[in-house]
């Protein structure tokens, strides 16, 4: 099978997008089909990302990576947006690749770049389906990057939810991983989704993932660390990630729990590093940032904590999620977003109640002051989640994209 795929984003980026892009790509290859990925340009980010020639280019056997003109995204310093020029970079190489179908992470993002929904006019000209995948529910960012007026914030999302409709529409298919998200986004009037665990985690690189007496204290020079009860957070250190509701409830926390009793493990980057490294720091003795890593890194990192927490509302999967149950450590997260479908209450891990700082603090305290329960809860995440690797998430995408081709065959006769 040739495969085009048009994404938003790519490593060296780390987050949900390019990493699950990422491992989609090593399973594709190993199934000997031919890819093509076009993706944003992140050579100006050079000081940030030494290594960002180590994705163009062909990557793996039979995946190239094609990188696309881009410019700043959203005043980010680590991001990156295909400028609307790039398009026509983008048909010059479908053209020349002859896809059987094309596949394009987050449209709606490429959309506005682009001014153009990405592959639409290709596919219908030479007669493929063109699939989008909804990976970002971007209407519910807007409170954290717009200022202005509430009542003008909910007449954008009232507009950008009929945009975005009529974006994701146009396509063949849209592809969901959470049954929680699936049901947002046919609210938006997205009428054509196609929801299965089309998501997961690296099975063989969890499963070798141990644990290891002095891992951070060898590993990263963190003192003291193991014997403390390691909390660990990872994701972008911007507002949207709950950083807020995180401090507020730390604060609680610490009238419960001995803070010296406890880590705090951050693994991102992001403009509120300064600040949470300051107001975290007058809580607890022991608070260590990570910054960026490498995925390949993630598993003995979370293998060797203890428990896996994020406040975020807005995730429509959470891959840290799975890979926290895969590495065989208990998650906290709030009942908001398509998290909720990957934890099972009480069995791998807890939900407390958005926005709820006593709820968090019973159930994590309940977490940091029971090993047994921490334990119980590891192994049963681990069984949870196997149903969640990579090969089975790859598996299933290429059924439905086989499926796809072959009604577009058939149409065309």
């Amino acid at each position: 099978m040739k495969i085009a795929v048009i994404s938003s984003g790519f490593l060296p980026v780390v987050d949900g997008v390019s990493v699950a892009i990422f491992n989609r790509l090593q399973q594709l290859s190993r199934h000997g089909h031919s890819v093509l990925l076009l993706t944003p340009d992140y050579s100006a980010l050079e000081e940030i990302y030494p290594a960002w020639e180590s994705y163009i280019g062909l990557i793996f056997p039979g995946v190239k990576v094609v990188p696309l003109e881009s410019s700043p995204a959203l005043g980010l310093d680590f991001e990156r947006d295909v400028k609307p020029k790039a398009h026509s970079t983008v048909l010059a190489e479908l053209m020349s690749f002859e896809p059987d179908i094309i596949h394009v992470d987050e449209p709606e993002r490429l959309s506005f770049c682009l001014l153009k929904k990405p592959g639409i006019a290709y596919a219908r000209k030479q007669g493929i389906p063109c699939v989008g995948f909804f990976h970002t529910h971007y209407i519910d960012y807007l409170s954290d990057y717009v200022t202005w007026p509430q009542f003008l914030i909910s007449g954008l999302a009232a507009f950008l939810k009929v945009l975005f409709a009529w974006i994701y529409n146009s396509y063949t298919a849209t592809l969901v991983a959470s049954p929680t998200t699936a049901q947002k986004a046919s609210r938006m009037g997205i009428r054509n989704i196609v929801q299965d665990n089309f998501l997961g985690f690296d099975a063989a690189s969890f499963g070798a993932a141990q644990r290891h007496p002095h891992f951070f204290e060898q590993t990263y020079d963190f003192k003291d660390i193991e014997k403390t009860v390691k909390l660990i957070f990872v994701g972008r250190l911007t507002p949207d990630k709950g950083w807020g509701f995180t401090y507020h409830a730390a604060q609680k926390l610490i009238e419960t729990v001995n803070p010296a009793k406890i880590s705090l493990i951050i693994v991102g980057d992001g403009p509120l590093q300064n600040s949470l490294e300051k107001d975290l720091g007058t809580l607890f003795p022991h608070v260590y940032f990570l910054g960026r890593i490498s995925p390949q890194q993630m598993p003995a990192i979370l293998a060797n904590s203890d428990v896996h927490i994020t406040t975020s509302e807005k995730e429509t999967t959470g891959l840290t999620i799975m890979e926290a149950s895969a590495a065989g450590i208990p998650v906290l997260a709030p009942r908001a977003g398509g998290v909720v479908d990957f934890i099972d209450e009480g069995k791998t891990g807890f939900l407390f109640h958005p926005q709820d700082h006593d709820d968090f603090v019973q159930k994590l305290s309940c977490l940091i002051e029971d090993s047994a329960l921490r334990t119980e809860m590891g192994a049963n995440g681990r069984a949870f989640i196997a149903q969640y690797s990579w090969e089975n998430a790859v598996d299933r995408i290429l059924k439905f994209w086989q499926m796809q081709i072959e009604n577009s065959t058939l149409e065309e006769s």
